[in-house]
């Protein structure tokens, strides 16, 4: 690895060394199309609705009531309510530190800084801050390692103290974080608590404050809490030690393992210390825990976790699309732990999870205006669900629709503080250029090794369209300049072209197409990515989808929604012909060729056979009506009311 010099100051993600540099917040604008319009919609709704809803259900209460003496009776929410708070401040302090609406930036400043009073008012002298435990009426601090989020909760404020500092300077949130880490050193050090938390979390957040700060103590705890877990250190459970990853030691784990998120968030600790004290060993181990999952234990939208009693992972290739749980913020750990291996690394493949990932699973949670998200990603609803109300929670994580919030609403907060810091997302430099690895509409200003200052513009219709062409703005002194563009997995079946300043075209295979020259300014490279529907095949041994297909377009998935199906018919009547392609329709849609069946047996009725299964023979298709079937982007389904919906999609053979 390489020690990052020249690192900007405004990065959620600030290693001191590794293959690539991040650019910050203040190095990379996004200035238009699809994540510009889902970064608007998160600036001017999202925020706001996730304060009001925290006052509403009183979490943001919680710490006036410890305050004021009366937390045992007054209480409201789960016990890691807390956190919900912390990730709402950090989306706040990144939309507010890099936002160019002025007037939504003072807005958010004070808002950050009445949460942030409230906060404050809770944590005890010797840093100690939480609401649910060690106070009159309580259980005792630390008294539930496995499943009372203390640590966790943590780990949020000191993200959101990290997000302060670096967009407007140290403040009073950072103070409390910094107030919050010391007592985590001192209580759970050597010679303390010898434990960790049963939700992982508090380990990327420590070393991100190592960096800030350069104190080596947070780095030591961090590290520290990774090597202890693993070994039987917390209690076991109902769902096992598999579900804490407690049941084996980060170095030999072969594959993620038990509940999603915890795994995710676990493994991106793990990278976060490798990297700060260069155990190879250790960044190895999760390299190889990444490719085994994303081969293995991956969704086609890049989701994760098959199953809803513990919001774990599956076994190998037990993928069911209609009991996915795929939960939204399983989704927002995998796209950090895909980019904190990419920095490390230099490798594409994490950026194309990463893409996979923020197209189908983060931008799918929320509605259309920001007010609603899902919590699990399912690929396939049978059943028209219900408009949950718009003034109540919802009491289950796997709502048929979009819900305004749920009695655990760890997602919006989570998809909030992610759509804030995209724009870090985008680019990385080195030595010898840039590299552009999410495309967007966008500015892009540094300076590299040597005083060189670069400038480059990049325009795109992605991911609608396929081309994108990065402008250098400027590039002085003049000296060669290496400019990186990412050519996405999915087009190893097409021909992606790249087109030089002097207009040379050439192929270019999936991985990296780079142009290293004395570059002017006005020059113009050109990325031409063959973004058109095509069908994808399952890996045979996913036995949930065998005999099925599904249309994906670009990193777009696709889904038929029975909105789009005539006389009112549900997803489950669609089959289609993929001797055929599907071609490009209307207003982002595609049409697929197929029919629209009913089988015998498959409704309630005079026709119910009364039992589901019969002899091969007699298993024949009553009626077929060939059309084009209509298919919407994934992200987009469930936002003009209940519906069906399927992305694994039965073939006229089947």
């Amino acid at each position: 690895m390489t020690e990052n010099r020249e690192l900007s100051t405004v990065l959620p993600v600030a290693p001191t060394r590794g293959r690539l540099r991040p650019l910050g917040l203040d190095e990379v604008r996004i200035t238009g199309g699809f994540w510009a319009r889902r970064r608007e919609t998160n600036a001017t709704a999202t925020l706001a609705h996730c304060r009001d809803w925290m006052e509403r259900t009183g979490w943001t209460g919680n710490f006036r009531a410890v305050a004021e003496g009366r937390i045992g009776r007054d209480r409201r929410g789960r016990e890691f309510a807390d956190s919900e708070i912390y990730k709402l401040l950090e989306a706040m302090a990144w939309q507010s530190g890099t936002g160019t609406n002025t007037h939504t930036g003072a807005a958010l400043d004070a808002d950050i800084a009445a949460l942030t009073e409230a906060v404050a008012s809770a944590q005890e002298p010797d840093g100690y801050l939480n609401t649910a435990f060690g106070h009159p009426g309580q259980q005792p601090r630390y008294s539930d390692l496995e499943w009372g989020h203390e640590l966790y909760c943590y780990g949020f404020l000191i993200q959101a103290g990290i997000a302060q500092a670096r967009t407007r300077g140290e403040g009073e949130l950072t103070k409390v974080a910094l107030r919050a880490a010391d007592h985590i050193c001192a209580t759970f050090g050597r010679g303390g608590i010898e434990s960790v938390c049963g939700h992982a979390e508090i380990e990327t957040a420590l070393v991100e404050l190592a960096r800030l700060t350069g104190e080596e103590r947070y780095l030591d705890q961090a590290a520290l809490f990774i090597d202890r877990r693993g070994h039987g250190t917390l209690a076991d459970g109902e769902f096992g030690r598999v579900y804490h990853q407690d049941d084996q030691p980060v170095r030999e784990a072969t594959v993620l393992r038990g509940h999603a998120v915890r795994a995710l968030y676990l493994a991106s600790g793990a990278v976060d210390v490798a990297v700060e004290t260069g155990d190879e060993e250790l960044l190895a181990a999760v390299e190889r825990q990444w490719a085994a999952t994303a081969a293995r234990r991956t969704y086609l939208t890049g989701g994760m976790g098959s199953h809803h009693r513990d919001e774990a992972f599956g076994d190998d290739f037990v993928l069911p699309p209609d009991r996915a749980y795929s939960e939204t913020c399983a989704g927002v750990a995998s796209v950090q732990l895909s980019w904190r291996l990419l920095l490390a690394t230099g490798d594409p493949r994490y950026a194309d999870l990463a893409e996979r990932t923020l197209f189908n699973v983060v931008a799918t949670s929320p509605s259309e205006d920001g007010r609603s998200f899902f919590y699990a990603n399912t690929l396939h609803r049978r059943h028209r669900g219900a408009v949950p109300a718009t003034d109540a929670v919802s009491p289950r994580a796997e709502s048929s629709m979009r819900a305004p919030w749920f009695a655990v609403s760890c997602c919006p907060t989570n998809v909030a503080r992610t759509l804030a810091q995209l724009p870090a997302h985008l680019a990385t430099a080195d030595d010898q250029g840039i590299q552009l690895h999410q495309y967007a509409d966008a500015e892009i200003a540094t300076t590299l090794t040597g005083g060189h200052d670069v400038a480059l513009s990049v325009r795109t219709d992605y991911p609608s369209g396929g081309k994108v062409t990065v402008r250098i703005v400027r590039s002085s002194p003049a000296r060669p300049l290496a400019l990186s563009l990412r050519v996405p997995a999915w087009t190893e079946d097409a021909t992606a072209y790249l087109v030089d300043p002097d207009g040379t075209c050439r192929t270019v295979p999936p991985g990296t197409a780079e142009v290293t020259r004395v570059f002017r300014p006005g020059d113009e490279i050109r990325l031409e990515l063959p973004v058109a529907p095509r069908w994808i095949a399952p890996d045979a041994r996913i036995d949930a989808v065998r005999g099925t297909v599904a249309v994906q377009r670009g990193p777009l998935v696709y889904c038929a929604e029975s909105v789009d199906l005539p006389g009112g018919r549900e997803a489950d009547a669609v089959r289609v012909d993929p001797s055929a392609e599907p071609e490009d329709g209307p207003e982002g849609t595609v049409v697929a060729p197929g029919e629209l069946v009913e089988q015998d047996g498959e409704q309630d009725g005079p026709g119910d056979p009364g039992w589901p299964y019969r002899p091969l023979d007699r298993a024949t298709v009553s009626a077929a009506e060939r059309t084009g079937i209509v298919l919407i982007p994934y992200n987009s389904w469930a936002n003009r009311g209940p519906s069906t919906m399927r992305v694994w999609l039965p073939t006229t053979e089947t």
